[in-house]
């Protein structure tokens, strides 16, 4: 029987980041992965591959409505290869888990393929192509988490579909119809929306995206209204069901009125849960709470001393770059050192176009903790580089503490706000106030300048370029 310092239950970007953290702090480490591919969903059925086809979809729609504005001129008729699109997607994917294996060989991990279980809180069976079993003084579980379902939708994988499906789809739907307007419906949705499908949203809460600030909400709304989406917000669905290849949806408003949606595909986006199945966490004394989430301490560590838990499987936002913070955090516990997340400073993106971001606090968690705030916001379309590459859409919102002026959330919409994020992280790691974001110098022409105009507004209300 091989032993380890430490030995790693799933290769996702949480798993694979603390096993490479762990090999670094020179820690004998193992790492077990079910799937052939490591990388987790966010490498496989998640992150890269959404992504993949979200750029691919903007590329065609940019060809088809866009180059002959800018004086582009393509003969014949622009069409979609809809197999080669998803085949580039796969090579994207391929090449990334392929990049996984390589770190993992240069860092001297072993890597088991299998499905590992607690034998006891030191010895962890592994069940695939060969049966095996380790011992690891230390654990870290971080088996992430699997799309919810609906206890009436039966999702056959076929047109009642998770987003797993909608990755590898063989044709464009003619009404793809989403439940759920959360970050993975409306990045899907706009895929298909790009490349012609007609797309229909349905969400129980009384906005789209509802766990991010109200404006930008407000603002994603308007621009997907414009885009041609139907968007049906307080809708509670009570009903999915498949004749053949049509999908009917039933949907209660919030007058009590029972609406009827039909499409011939239907994507089931309610979020995810925590993936602890097959775990046989109890034999090794960890304890299970809410949906199969692992319940762990400060330091992340579960009610067996020697087992952590990271990424989807513990409380907080299911994101990668939680999960690679979370990673690190541990393998540096375990190492004895010191290491500190502020969980308030993880941003959260939505990846559609114009891109969605957003980290701190929002007007409404701001509100209910009766904080004194004031606001500074700015428009993308009156900057000279939004007029330059047409995207026009969107804004930068800074909240502010009223008295000392630091900034307490950036809420941004509009185009790379995915990349624009990090300034605001930096700054508000560094307790940075509106005045100091805002006497920074930022190239002209770019985009980041609606943050420096966003920092003057909240300064005085004295942005220059409004």
């Amino acid at each position: 029987m091989k032993s380890y310092d430490v030995a790693i239950i799933g290769s996702g970007p949480g798993g694979y980041v603390a096993a490479i953290r762990c090999a670094q702090l020179g820690m004998k480490t193992a790492i077990i992965e079910k799937y052939a591919t490591l990388g987790g969903t966010c490498l496989n059925v998640g992150c890269i591959p959404s992504k993949a086809l979200l750029d691919s979809s903007h590329h065609y729609e940019d060809a088809v409505k866009h180059f002959e504005t800018h004086g582009i001129e393509i003969p014949g008729e622009i069409k979609i290869n809809l197999e080669k699109m998803i085949g580039r997607k796969q090579a994207v994917v391929d090449q990334t888990t392929g990049g996984i294996d390589f770190l993992m060989t240069k860092n001297k991990i072993d890597v088991y393929h299998g499905m590992g279980a607690f034998k006891d809180a030191t010895h962890i069976t592994i069940s695939g192509e060969s049966n095996e079993e380790i011992e690891a003084k230390y654990s870290i579980i971080a088996t992430g988490s699997k799309p919810t379902t609906l206890p009436f939708a039966t999702v056959d994988k076929e047109r009642i579909i998770t987003s797993t499906e909608a990755l590898k789809l063989k044709e464009i739907p003619k009404h793809l119809i989403i439940i759920g307007g959360g970050v993975i419906g409306l990045e899907l949705g706009q895929v298909y929306k790009r490349l012609g499908s007609d797309v229909t949203v349905i969400e129980y809460m009384d906005r789209i995206i509802p766990t991010m600030d109200a404006g930008l909400s407000k603002e994603l709304n308007k621009v997907f209204r414009k885009q041609k989406f139907n968007i049906n917000v307080s809708h509670k669905v009570t009903s999915v069901k498949r004749n053949g290849d049509e999908i009917t949806v039933i949907a209660e408003n919030k007058k009590g009125d029972l609406i009827e949606f039909k499409g011939d595909y239907c994507l089931v986006s309610v979020g995810r849960s925590p993936y602890t199945a097959g775990l046989n966490a109890e034999s090794a004394g960890v304890k299970l709470i809410d949906r199969g989430q692992v319940e762990v301490n400060g330091h992340l560590q579960t009610s067996s001393s020697n087992i952590y838990a990271i990424g989807d499987v513990v409380k907080g936002a299911m994101l990668a770059h939680k999960a690679e913070e979370e990673g690190v955090f541990v393998a540096e516990t375990i190492a004895g050192q010191k290491p500190h997340i502020d969980y308030n400073l993880i941003p959260g993106v939505v990846y559609t176009w114009p891109e969605v971001a957003s980290v701190g606090k929002t007007e409404e968690q701001l509100k209910e903790a009766g904080i004194a705030y004031k606001t500074g916001q700015f428009p993308m379309r009156a900057l000279g580089r939004s007029r330059a590459s047409m995207d026009l859409d969107g804004f930068v919102k800074i909240l502010a503490d009223q008295t000392t002026d630091e900034v307490l959330g950036v809420h941004m919409i509009g185009a790379r706000c995915a990349d624009l994020i990090a300034e605001a992280v930096v700054a508000m790691e560094f307790r940075a106030s509106a005045e100091d974001i805002s006497r920074m110098s930022h190239a002209h022409p770019t985009f980041a300048e609606a943050i420096k105009e966003a920092a003057l507004a909240a300064t005085e209300d004295r942005a220059l370029h409004i």
